[in-house]
Parts: structure tokens; C-alpha cells; sequence
């Protein structure tokens, strides 16, 4: 199972509806893709020509060490993406570091059916804009 191909839909999809594209923001947030996940999400993009121009970031990457931690699928998205965002990101778009992210969170809707089932575990992705107000 891997997210990307939610996170890479929903991120397409809102640079299509809103009519922005990877310039208008300062940082481009998953929430916790891992390594692999954000190398798959970045083939994705490669393989449309979408460039993201070093704006992509991971929650999970910020976190975990690759070094010294076992982490290259990530870790929990959700405690990722909370302790990320309400730490680094909205304190530095309260300092006006950052003015405009797109903070995608990802998750896994896991169902005990579908996995006694051997069924696929689909992946979930929503995105918020955030601004900094200043």
C-alpha cells in the first residue's frame, strides 16, 4: 500500500480547481509519506510534468532521522502531521517565515474485513491552504 497516488490526485486536482500550480506556495506539506513514498509521489508528478520545483516537504521526513531510525515507509500520519503543523509550520507562518503551504494530510482507511479479505488498503489524502494572514 502506498499513499502517493491519493496525495498525488489531490494535490492535481487542487492546482487544476483552484487554478495555482506549485509557485504560488511557499512549502508543499504531506503528511507522512516516508521516504519511499515521497520518491513514488515525485515519479507521479515527473511522469505528468508537473514540477514541483523543491516544494515538496514530508512531515514524516522532518521527524525521523533515515540515518539512525528504520523509518523509510514513515510512521503514523496522523501524529506526524499534528506535531509538524502545530509546531514548525504554523509557528513559522505566524513569524511570517511562510506566508502560503498546501498541508496535505494522508491516511490509510483500514477496514478488519478488508484485510482479512486480502484486499487492497486504499489511501486517503485531503488538502488545506493555509496563510499566514500577513
Amino acid at each position: 500500500m502506498t499513499l502517493s497516488p491519493a496525495a498525488f490526485d489531490t494535490i492535481r486536482t487542487h492546482f487544476l480547481d483552484t487554478r495555482t500550480g506549485p509557485g504560488d506556495y511557499d512549502l508543499i506539506v504531506t503528511g507522512d509519506l516516508g521516504a519511499m513514498g515521497v520518491e513514488a509521489l515525485m515519479a507521479l508528478f515527473r511522469e505528468t510534468g508537473i514540477s514541483i520545483g523543491g516544494k515538496l516537504t514530508d512531515c514524516g521526513n522532518l521527524i525521523f532521522d533515515p540515518v539512525r531510525q528504520d523509518v523509510h515507509a514513515g510512521g503514523s500520519g496522523c501524529g506526524c502531521s499534528a506535531v509538524v503543523l502545530c509546531s514548525e509550520l504554523l509557528g513559522k507562518l505566524n513569524a511570517g517565515k511562510l506566508k502560503k503551504i498546501l498541508f496535505c494530510g494522508t491516511g490509510a482507511l483500514l477496514s478488519p474485513t478488508s484485510t482479512q479479505q486480502s484486499l487492497p488498503i486504499p489511501g486517503i489524502c485531503h488538502a488545506v491552504c493555509i496563510t499566514s494572514g500577513r
